[in-house]
């Protein structure tokens, strides 16, 4: 970036708040998803009437359970790639590269970081997700055998 020092400065400060406006939303996305797993499983666990088949409910609460895991994975793989975005813009425009100037489409560093189902299976996802679903497909499991049991098959 050629030309007026401090305009070439404001340029690249005004590129990374960008960015970095993208990485808090893209956090923030994540905080709210685990929020709202957490809220329906508690709701559905709590208005669950006694009459309500447990593998039934278990069933309903693993759906959106598995979307929240999937979703708050897509979110934190694309807050990884702005956060390679960002260093990337750091790199290059010191070196007076004005190319993707102002582009915040993080798929460019799609291959450089992990894939959605690696980072699901990260170990603060698999903990926070896993041990509900865990106990969600044991109920349903037990349920399934417990029922097969008492009718003899």
């Amino acid at each position: 970036m050629k030309g007026n020092p401090d305009m070439d400065r404001d340029v690249l400060h005004k590129e990374i708040d960008l960015i970095q406006a993208c990485i808090t939303r893209m956090a923030s996305n994540s905080f709210l998803l685990k929020g709202w797993a957490i809220s329906i499983i508690a709701v559905v666990l709590a208005l669950a009437d006694r009459a309500v088949e447990p593998a039934l409910l278990s069933s309903l609460v693993l759906i959106p359970l598995i979307s929240f895991w999937y979703l708050d994975a897509f979110f934190l793989r694309t807050e990884k790639m702005y956060r390679k975005m960002y260093e990337w813009v750091l790199k290059t425009r010191g070196a007076e590269d004005t190319s993707f100037l102002y582009d915040l489409n993080p798929h460019r560093f799609k291959d450089e970081v992990d894939s959605t189902w690696k980072v699901m299976w990260s170990i603060t996802l698999r903990w926070f997700y896993g041990i509900p679903a865990l106990i969600t497909f044991g109920v349903i499991i037990f349920r399934i055998v417990n029922q097969c049991s008492s009718r003899g098959v």
